[in-house]
């Protein structure tokens, strides 16, 4: 998808910009024999569990995706879980998080309904992302000292999401006062030109017809699921480099970073992804050129079945990512 608007070109800017000040204030000061000696003390036998649970993490969200898609239309957890990985390839290799698009377009393809019908089912990802990301973060505040901008970071997620939240039930009490739209009322056809105004008019419709279901909820239950298996992956990751961190350590570890690379950036996060789990290794005692170290080879070894499932999911759509990203160009446009 073809970015072309300044400021479009000015966040990408700031994603690489964001990338190379990570990785030179990760790499300055580092004792490269110091980084090295400690990669070469990798205990393998704890590396295959890590992915495994990496792995798991995205099957859950491909599970409370289809659970959330019911309203819209009927795919499979095979698919939903194809789409996130092709997704994720997509983000791997584009800055601007330009993956969920692709995500929702092959989902849409598959469910053999509107594009712009998909989105809702992502918003109310990221909802309830937000709702147990910062439980998540008041719960290993009690057990584990956290930095204190990690915190007030916490709280400040708290008050996004109970707005979220708020906008999220108003448009469910919305969508059941007016009732179904009427079976003759025109719906726009996929190439109808649309304004910015109609597209979010739309995207909110879907959301109030996800609702309070059995659905949502079992959705949101399984919600934090993906966030314990992730912290668990890089937990593993780190007894598998030799640190003796409790999973509680590993755990705040892991928010640090999750929270540090949640907004758009350069590819695969390459760079903040150094920074924050540096910062994050660094406040629990462990020494910068050995957490430096960490950092890479976490890095590539829970990104490297993330680019094999990722491409194994794009060959099984039987499309290219850039015809994905022409048909998603050419939807948007109208």
């Amino acid at each position: 998808m073809p970015v072309r608007s300044g400021g479009s070109r000015a966040r990408r800017l700031i994603g690489y910009l964001l990338a190379i000040s990570g990785l030179a204030w990760v790499l300055h000061d580092v004792h490269l024999g110091t980084m090295f000696a400690s990669m070469r003390r990798i205990r393998w036998i704890w590396v295959a569990p890590a992915i495994l649970f990496d792995v798991l993490s995205y099957l859950c969200q491909g599970v409370r995706w289809r659970y959330l898609l019911r309203p819209v239309g009927s795919v499979s957890t095979l698919q939903t879980t194809q789409a996130i990985y092709a997704g994720l390839l997509t983000n791997e290799v584009t800055p601007l998080r330009v993956g969920e698009l692709v995500r929702a377009y092959l989902v849409s393809r598959w469910a053999r309904v509107r594009f712009l019908s998909v989105v809702p089912s992502i918003a109310a990802e990221r909802l309830f992302d937000g709702v147990w990301l910062a439980i998540a973060i008041g719960i290993t505040a009690m057990l584990v000292p956290l930095p204190r901008d990690l915190v007030v970071g916490g709280n400040v997620l708290a008050i996004v999401v109970i707005a979220a939240t708020a906008s999220f039930l108003y448009l469910v009490n919305r969508r059941r006062r007016e009732g179904p739209p009427n079976a003759g009322e025109a719906r726009p056809e996929v190439n109808q030109p649309r304004s910015l105004g109609k597209m979010i008019s739309q995207v909110a419709e879907g959301i109030g017809r996800i609702g309070l279901s059995r659905d949502s909820i079992a959705a949101l239950l399984v919600s934090p699921l993906i966030l314990v298996f992730q912290g668990v992956a890089l937990w593993l990751m780190m007894v598998a480099y030799g640190f003796s961190l409790s999973a509680w350590a590993g755990m705040a570890v892991f928010l640090i970073l999750h929270l540090g690379t949640a907004l758009p950036n350069a590819p695969s996060n390459i760079g903040t992804y150094q920074f924050f789990c540096v910062v994050g290794l660094t406040l629990f005692g462990i020494e910068k050129s050995v957490a430096t170290g960490f950092s890479f080879v976490a890095f590539f070894l829970l990104t490297l079945p993330l680019w094999v499932l990722g491409l194994l999911a794009i060959a099984r759509s039987s499309m290219t990512l850039p015809a994905i990203r022409h048909e998603i160009d050419r939807l948007l446009k109208g």
